[in-house]
């Protein structure tokens, strides 16, 4: 109790209120696909909970994964994110620099061998024997088939870590894998490019909740986020009459416009929650703002899915 009411008194502080909190709560159960029931122990999960030690590695990337979760609408990353897990490393917001940098790295790894969870986004660069990319001199290859089998669980964080990404698209000279191709560790992974960061947040409370990571599809994608196609959840959807797609103005938001599957939408074979849990406070996404999706969350959906504006 005195834990609950010291976490909400920071949160205050911070200026959220206790409804703010519940509000995001809600919101948050309803993502993780749980019942109402479940909110206040969402709640008390986040409250209450010891604080898991968590290591970010970033690879080959373009920091839009790490400034997505960073510059969230809501939670800010300083009012709620870092009240729930303990971010030991990460190079972008951290206050070291160079070997202080490297000994922050060294010292979380040693202190919580096997208890910490590893965030990686950024694929790993494997040509030259990994010189494609370089952190303090030392491969990212090599740092991070150091790191992560010494991790409790390992988040891929992006479509980059995930599966490879645009550094892994043809003719991928940097010979760019994905986090599991390089060290041989099962992940889990959180892709899009960047991905919604209310997945990560799930991901997390419903290990802090469950005391296990969510269930996974066959691409290890959690099912809560990725159980559904872009296109089933759609506002804008269309169906299949005479072997043809079909505009269904079955809700007042599709009457406001039409399917964009003949230009080039990506929806029909893209798995993300897009449609339900929107970006930026939750004010819109990319179809909704009239932009066919061009499946970001899919393994090699640069090289599978481009043009972007032609029919798959």
């Amino acid at each position: 109790m005195n834990e609950s009411k010291s976490f909400e008194e920071r949160l205050e502080r911070k200026g959220i209120s206790r409804r703010d909190f519940m509000k995001y709560c809600t919101f948050l159960t309803a993502t993780m696909g749980l019942s109402s029931s479940f909110v206040s122990k969402v709640a008390a999960a986040v409250a209450n909970s010891p604080r898991p030690p968590v290591v970010w590695l970033s690879n080959a990337e373009c920091t839009g994964c790490a400034e997505s979760t960073l510059r969230t609408m809501y939670p800010w990353i300083d009012e709620l994110i870092l009240d729930i897990i303990s971010l030991d490393y990460q190079e972008t917001i951290m206050a070291p620099s160079g070997t202080a940098a490297e000994k922050s790295l060294h010292d979380a790894v040693t202190k919580h061998k096997g208890k910490f969870i590893c965030i990686v986004d950024g694929s790993i660069p494997t040509a030259a024997n990994g010189m494609y990319g370089t952190v303090g001199g030392r491969p990212m290859m090599e740092i991070t088939k150091e790191v992560v089998p010494q991790a409790l669980a390992t988040i891929c964080i992006g479509t980059c870590a995930a599966y490879g990404g645009l550094p892994a698209a043809a003719p991928n000279p940097s010979a760019a894998k994905s986090v599991s191709e390089v060290t041989g560790v099962k992940t889990l992974n959180i892709p899009g490019c960047p991905p919604n960061p209310i997945n990560l947040v799930g991901t997390i409370v419903n290990y802090l909740l469950f005391g296990k990571l969510p269930a996974l599809d066959d691409k290890g994608r959690p099912l809560f986020a990725y159980g559904q196609t872009i296109h089933d959840q759609c506002q804008r959807r269309s169906h299949f009459e005479n072997g043809e797609f079909v505009t269904s103005f079955g809700s007042e938001e599709a009457k406001k416009g039409y399917c964009l599957y003949q230009m080039g939408c990506k929806g029909p074979e893209t798995y993300n929650n897009c449609p339900t849990v929107k970006w930026n406070d939750s004010t819109s996404w990319p179809v909704q703002a009239g932009h066919p999706c061009i499946g970001c969350s899919e393994p090699n959906f640069w090289d599978k899915f481009t043009p972007f504006f032609k029919e798959s």
